[in-house]
Parts: C-alpha cells; structure tokens; sequence
C-alpha cells in the first residue's frame, strides 16, 4: 500500500560518517524505482585510525538501526564494505542483531556481495579499490576464505575515509580495464565511498565481465526482495540487476 506521497517501499541505509558516495548513488538508482524511499542514519568512520580495526562499533551501529526502526522501513541494510576486511562472520552477526533488535530484515553489501558470487558461480575475481596497499592485502585474503582467486588487483594507495570519495572516474574505468585483462569471473568494485557504480555498466560493456559495486549489491537485493524488477535498471548500473536473488 503506498503512503501519502505515493511510495509503497522504505530502505533504510546505514553509512559511514565521511561516506559522500552512498546518499548520491542510491539516490540516482531509485531514480529508476519511483516508489521506493531511501533513509539514511551514519555511522562514525571518519579520517584514516579505524577505532574498531577487527569489528564494528556494535552498540553504534544499533543506536543507528533503532533511530531507522523508527521510520518503519521494510529492510535496514549497512552500506559499507568493512567485511571484506575483517570477515563475513562480523557481518552475519551485525544483520542478525540489527534484526533481533529491530524485527526487520537486515543485511550488509559485503553478504549481498558473497552471495551474488556464489550465484553466478565466480570463482576467480579481479579487485579493484581505493585503498592502501596493506588493506588490500587484507581483502585479498579473506576472499581466499571464500574460496575466491583474486587474479588481478589494482588500488589508488587511500587511507583517508574520505579521500576515497576523490578517486576520479577515469581512473576507476583504468582500474576496472586493467584488472579485466586478467579474465576473471567477476570484477570487483569495493569500497562505499569509491564511485564505481558510475563506470560499472561500460566497463562490462568493454569486457563482458560481470562488475560488482558494493554499493549498489544492497540496493540490488533490497530492490529484488520487496518485489520490484530491477531489469530495467541494469542498462545505467551493471547486469546484476538483471539477475534474481540466489535461492
């Protein structure tokens, strides 16, 4: 049943505090889905010292699921892409008390990630970030705990949450070609503040390789489990969202 303005669906979005590209991005997507509301609540992650270098600010990131609850969206997601560093477990756990706290479906970019992988059967990746050489490497090796081979990577050398937000298109495009010459499954755009969901449909266009944003992943499941067919968003934002959720 659609509200007073005509939407029939609300999301609501946890980002991290020096996130720029999260608000912009899914605005611009649902764009192409009229009736869906996004609501944002932030999370602090700001500057390059990570207070919680190997979890998450539990009890701040339900403080921020709660202040959602209160506009009653129909899912709660957490646009961020810190799972891919300290592991999925951290991410099961956070969906599962966001959802015990709150009673709303709840997930993160980096679970809609894994399972979008496992759909599609890709096995081998190419990874492409802002991030420093070292963060890299982290994600790198808990995509082997998932049974992943990254066969090509490329970084822009970023510590700063928000200078991951500066990273220019063109040097995105670059990123995404150069680690498409690997022929992996899959390319991988990681990171919620870094603008690949902008060059992700051309850079499949070139390769016929699969990219996957993590900042639209959440949209894309999002969108799909309240019932809306994504397909005619997948000409602006890649060939996920052309794709059902997995079983």
């Amino acid at each position: 049943m659609a509200d007073a303005m005509g939407f029939t669906h609300r999301l609501g979005v946890i980002t991290p505090s020096g996130n720029v590209v999260v608000e912009r991005v899914t605005t611009a997507l649902l764009a192409g889905a009229p009736t869906v509301s996004a609501h944002y609540a932030r999370i602090g992650v700001r500057g390059a010292v990570d207070p919680f270098p190997d979890s998450y600010d539990m009890e701040g990131m339900l403080t921020a699921a709660r202040l959602l609850a209160d506009a009653r969206p129909d899912v709660i997601f957490w646009n961020g892409s810190k799972g891919g560093a300290i592991g999925l477990g951290h991410d099961r756990d956070l969906a599962a008390a966001i959802t015990a706290e709150t009673g709303i479906p709840a997930t993160t970019s980096m679970l809609v990630l894994e399972a979008a992988l496992r759909g599609m059967g890709a096995r081998r990746i190419g990874l492409a970030t802002p991030f420093t050489a070292a963060y890299q490497q982290r994600l790198v090796s808990e995509f082997a705990r998932w049974g992943l081979e990254t066969v090509a990577e490329r970084h822009a050398g970023l510590a700063d949450n928000l200078s991951y937000a500066s990273v220019p298109l063109p040097e995105i495009a670059a990123q995404f070609d150069a680690v498409a010459a690997a022929g992996p499954d899959a390319i991988l755009s990681v990171c919620t503040n870094f603008a690949g969901a902008l060059v992700a449909a051309e850079a499949e266009s070139r390769h016929g390789i699969p990219v996957l944003d993590t900042t639209t992943l959440p949209l894309w499941w999002a969108l799909r489990r309240l019932g809306h067919d994504t397909a005619p968003l997948a000409g602006r934002w890649g060939g996920l969202f052309r794709r059902p959720l997995p079983g």
